[in-house]
């Protein structure tokens, strides 16, 4: 309890630090939203018609900092993050909503498939050292997780979608045919369109998680405790998992809760590659359009959700190796 309570501690404090610098950051900066959005529309406006666009995006310059701040904090508990610049009046608050989910199906459960299969694969090569599976797939994954994305998703693309023609290249869906809703057909559209980023993240990420339990796992296996399991003569299976891989998962298991908490930033290159309308590709937007109220949510969420995984990775270390625990 008293771990848990320190780390707690902890998350809120960085959490407030994050806040905080989330908030001065776009004021040291040159210029404001209001600015950017005369600019952007090039129109001749008054100077009480610019005052009231600052109170709109946040910006009051004629409000003590601190009540800003405060005010702030209150926006930001209540979730209201102002209005963005690239899809005005639209708020930001439903511009993250409706990508949040399409990021989360594809980059989420792409994380979750690639770290299952991974780890796996690395349990079993460690188990069968210098077998046939240990000597072809780990390499050949490991060499795969040094390209970079999008030249995987071009790949894909150029296979499957221009030479075979077997999945769509970019989009989510047809939008020209197909209505969101719970019908198989709308489904198998989504499936379809998210097969080839979703292939691509796979190639691109699972060698990591192989190459990590592999070497975690060899390591565990010289272990005494290993070793007195096979003199008593237990099961290999049992050896395999209870001894050596539930112990070599716990990097593994760390490395996964931080890359779940990077699942919110999206893929941006994929995403960028197969115009999927996920965070990733309305980061990128916000980026190009000078959105400063659209970035600085999408900056905090991120910061927030990594927070989030850090204190999730901690309390599940703590609760599968009870040394983790120990007050220093």
């Amino acid at each position: 309890m008293r771990y848990a309570l320190r780390r707690l501690g902890f998350f809120i404090l960085t959490l407030w630090a994050a806040l905080t610098i989330n908030f001065f950051l776009p004021r040291l900066m040159p210029g404001n939203p209001a600015d950017a959005m005369v600019s952007k529309y090039r129109g001749n406006i008054t100077p009480a018609t610019l005052h009231q666009l600052e109170v709109l995006f946040g910006l009051n310059t004629q409000q003590n900092l601190f009540f800003q701040y405060l005010h702030y904090l209150g926006q930001v508990l209540t979730g209201n993050f102002g209005t963005s610049l690239e899809f005005y009046p639209r708020s930001v608050s439903s511009m993250i909503g409706g990508a949040l989910w399409w990021t989360l199906g594809l980059v989420g459960i792409t994380t979750i498939i690639a770290f299952l299969l991974g780890t796996g694969i690395g349990i079993v090569s460690a188990w069968r050292r210098g077998g046939t599976l240990d000597s072809i797939v780990p390499p050949v994954f490991v060499i795969t997780s040094a390209i970079p994305y999008f030249w995987v998703g071009l790949m894909l693309v150029l296979i499957f979608s221009f030479a075979v023609h077997a999945f769509p290249s970019a989009g989510a869906y047809y939008t020209s045919t197909d209505s969101p809703g719970l019908n198989l057909t709308f489904i198998q559209d989504v499936i379809n369109h998210a097969f080839l980023p979703a292939l691509a993240l796979t190639i691109t990420t699972i060698g990591t998680w192989i190459l990590t339990m592999r070497n975690t796992m060899i390591t565990t296996l010289a272990e005494d405790y290993v070793r007195m399991a096979r003199a008593k003569g237990l099961p290999g299976r049992r050896i395999m998992f209870d001894y050596a891989a539930r112990n070599a998962i716990l990097p593994n298991l760390t490395g996964f809760a931080m890359s779940l908490g990077f699942v919110l930033s999206g893929a941006i290159l994929v995403e960028d590659v197969f115009n999927y309308p996920g965070v990733g590709q309305l980061l990128l937007t916000a980026v190009h359009s000078e959105d400063y109220p659209l970035m600085q949510a999408l900056f905090l969420l991120i910061t927030v959700a990594v927070l989030l995984a850090i204190l999730a990775a901690d309390i599940i270390t703590a609760l599968l190796d009870p040394r983790t625990r120990t007050a220093r």
